[in-house]
């Protein structure tokens, strides 16, 4: 609007200059004219010649990334002519939480600039990275040409694994309880015993010492490892929500969810996932690096906007775990109507782990990088409107009543605390 309004002053200006001339016959007011048709008349040309035989392009590093990485996005600028490019202003609009920061730059000619710019991801979810803008203008804000050069992208920032070095699974027990372990003809890990050599046996299971004591050949036996398959229910009912910006209960959620599957697939575990968001989605279980990146884009890009409760995920995921595998519930929901189909997955045989959180301190908690009104010095003294007493203590009730349901059909609960790291808070 702005640039229009001084095109239109630029215009009358110069019809009063040209009727004034003429209706005087003064040189001076004719110089006057000749003055502005060569300095509106030149900025023309310049802008016109800015993006002329000018070669420009952009590469991202990579098309997904987890939390907490750093994106980069390489820029290069080319001008080709003899004609150097005074003013060049260069960005990429992107619906990144960071941006793209954009530079102004000038080209001398044929020369070159390239740089690289640095952005952390800092939020997870789906983003574009929109076509690169190219501007120029004359000195004096008269005229302006753009460009749109290369195509948009998309990034996709996955939530961020934490490390679980104490977390464990139980071991599966197919066969019942006191099953006893499977021995197999293939190499594993577990070497649990020694017998005599028979006909058949491979020479790469020959143990030595053991040969060397008994004076007659004896071979190591093997048995299968017991691990145990996972399927993980994450729980990301509105109605349960609480908290804010990255230690909010839903981003909390996620990220327990992310990390448990990134370390059960690392230790070769078949992973299935249901999340109760804005519907209801489940990912049938496998292994591998696929497995991986389907879990990874699906917890990108829910959020804490599930208009079903947990006990009707459970219910709807009940008849596909089999016997054998492990469910593992992430909820901060107090209500106890899912107990019972938990309830019943414990008498076919599966494993329940119930991550549960503290809602009381989520509420109440507020994390460095919050968004918060006020300047930051005055941060630290912001008055904390105290808890209702008369809340809280209701929400203990329940929390124990919950604690107590679950306790009865002997289910592990870990309790998730804002600020806590997740490898603390599944370790104990």
């Amino acid at each position: 609007m702005s640039r229009l309004l001084r095109r239109l002053q630029l215009l009358v200006v110069g019809l009063v200059l040209v009727v004034a001339a003429f209706s005087t016959g003064l040189s001076f007011l004719f110089y006057l004219v000749y003055l502005t048709i060569l300095v509106v008349g030149g900025a023309y040309v310049l802008t016109r010649l800015g993006l002329s035989d000018l070669e420009a392009g952009y590469a991202v590093s990579q098309l997904s990334g987890h939390v907490g990485d750093r994106l980069k996005v390489t820029y290069t600028l080319r001008n080709t002519s003899r004609v150097p490019k005074l003013w060049l202003e260069v960005h990429n609009p992107t619906s990144l939480p960071a941006g793209l920061p954009g530079r102004a730059i000038s080209l001398g000619s044929e020369t070159e600039r390239s740089w690289l710019v640095r952005t952390p991801l800092i939020r997870r979810g789906h983003f574009r990275v929109e076509p690169l803008q190219i501007r120029t203008g004359d000195p004096f804000g008269f005229f302006e040409s753009s460009a749109a050069v290369g195509t948009g992208v998309t990034v996709v920032v996955y939530p961020r694994v934490e490390a679980l070095p104490l977390w464990k699974l139980p071991a599966a027990n197919i066969d019942g309880s006191h099953a006893m372990p499977e021995r197999t003809l293939q190499t594993t890990p577990l070497a649990t015993a020694v017998r005599p050599w028979a006909p058949g046996d491979a020479f790469n299971r020959i143990h030595w010492k053991a040969t060397a004591r008994h004076g007659d050949i004896h071979v190591k036996e093997f048995d299968l490892e017991q691990t145990a398959d996972a399927w993980i229910i994450l729980d990301l009912d509105r109605a349960g929500q609480v908290g804010r910006g990255d230690e909010s209960t839903v981003e909390v959620a996620v990220r327990a969810a992310a990390s448990i599957a990134d370390k059960a697939i690392r230790e070769n575990r078949a992973v299935g996932l249901t999340v109760n968001a804005h519907r209801l989605a489940q990912l049938p279980p496998d292994r591998g690096g696929r497995q991986h990146l389907k879990i990874m884009q699906l917890l990108a890009a829910v959020d804490g906007d599930g208009t079903s409760p947990l006990s009707e995920a459970l219910v709807a995921t009940v008849p596909r775990i089999r016997r054998g595998m492990t469910a593992v519930v992430i909820t901060p929901s107090l209500e106890r109507d899912w107990v019972k189909p938990l309830a019943t997955l414990r008498s076919r045989g599966v494993g329940c782990v119930v991550v549960s959180f503290d809602v009381g301190e989520f509420e109440r908690f507020i994390s460095d990088d919050t968004p918060r009104p006020g300047p930051a010095a005055a941060r630290p003294h912001e008055p904390v409107e105290p808890p209702d007493p008369v809340a809280e203590a209701a929400r203990a009730q329940r929390v124990r009543a919950l604690r107590h349901a679950l306790s009865e059909f002997d289910v592990t609960v870990y309790t998730v605390h804002p600020g806590v790291a997740l490898g603390a808070a599944l370790a104990s």
